[in-house]
């Protein structure tokens, strides 16, 4: 199949696949229905037929992102042999995905694709995402109820974003020589204060 005969329900990942392309080489902001077109091979008026606007195409993108992200939480909870050995899983394997996926783990938190434009599907997933790590926080602290799960799921989710947020943007490359071993030493750290005594 060449770039201009993409059928119908081809297409539609056809750009996607350019969207992420454009953004892991140029930036969020190279991002066009008309550039992503070009990249695509497709006529400037292909995305129309799936995307309104620039915010649905990147809506979608940051679904699929918070999907995949949601599944791969999920499937480092499931292969920890205990509660703390799943919550340091989870910890790394944020950040791991955010450095593997950062064309995705850009768009996905992006200010313009809250509400009005954020699509059902993409909350359902965020909140999918969120919900293993509540989880695991409450298996955690199952014999410690004086701790409120909500909010250390909360502070546990902004260290691990934090820190991937840095990762990708060079804000660790004069800090540690290994920023995937600092990343797998501080979950254990954070995890020694939250498992069960």
């Amino acid at each position: 199949m060449t770039r201009t005969s993409y059928h119908h329900g081809a297409l539609r990942e056809a750009l996607l696949r350019a969207t992420l392309e454009l953004i892991e080489t140029e930036g969020i902001g190279a991002v066009s229905l008309r550039q992503v077109a070009r990249t695509a091979g497709v006529s400037p008026g292909a995305p129309y037929h799936h995307f309104p606007d620039r915010a649905a195409l990147l809506t979608a993108l940051a679904d699929e992102g918070f999907r995949r992200l949601a599944t791969t939480l999920a499937e480092a909870h499931d292969a920890a042999a205990t509660p703390s050995a799943a919550l340091e899983a989870l910890l790394t394997t944020y950040i791991e995905f955010a450095r593997n996926n950062p064309a995705y783990f850009r768009v996905m938190f992006r200010p313009e694709l809250t509400q009005p434009h954020k699509s059902a599907e993409g909350m359902a997933a965020g909140e999918s995402a969120f919900g293993v790590l509540d989880r695991t926080v409450e298996e955690c602290l199952s014999k410690n109820e004086g701790v409120d799960r909500h909010v250390l799921a909360i502070t546990l989710w902004s260290l691990a974003h934090g820190y991937a947020s840095l990762w990708l943007d060079g804000q660790l490359d004069s800090r540690t020589a290994d920023p995937a071993g600092l990343a797998h030493q501080i979950a254990a750290l954070v995890t020694t204060f939250t498992a069960p005594s």
